[in-house]
């Protein structure tokens, strides 16, 4: 196993084709693919974190991206937000998120609170 940093497109395409290649042999961990493909997966998971950062999710989007994961309705967000007018309004941007709304969503839901506190476009 030749293990070399990734600093460049090119590495990082071949180290993410070798990647594969060992996801693919399903590799037992305590064998030498198995921890060849611990250390490169590692590689490449910090390289993307560099070249490819992920930002925070809108908050609107993050609450309908758990109400689809969990099965939540608008009715069951109303003791969270409020009325189901007021639930409409706010997941169609019409109204912001309250401090007691955000306190409620992350306690409720489990949705962090930095991503709630993100600013967003009202339409």
């Amino acid at each position: 196993m030749e293990v070399k940093a990734i600093r460049d497109e090119q590495t990082y395409r071949t180290t993410l084709a070798r990647v594969s290649a060992l996801v693919d042999l399903d590799p037992a961990p305590d064998s030498p693919e198995g921890e060849e493909l611990e250390v490169l997966g590692t590689l490449v998971e910090a390289y993307e974190t560099r070249h490819y950062p992920i930002g925070s999710p809108d908050p609107i989007e993050a609450i309908r991206f758990r109400m689809e994961q969990s099965g939540i309705t608008i009715k069951d967000l109303e003791p969270i937000i409020g009325k189901s007018n007021r639930v409409y309004e706010v997941l169609a941007r019409k109204r912001p998120l309250t401090l007691a709304m955000i306190r409620r969503l992350n306690t409720r839901l489990g949705i962090p609170a930095s991503v709630l506190i993100s600013d967003y476009t009202l339409a």
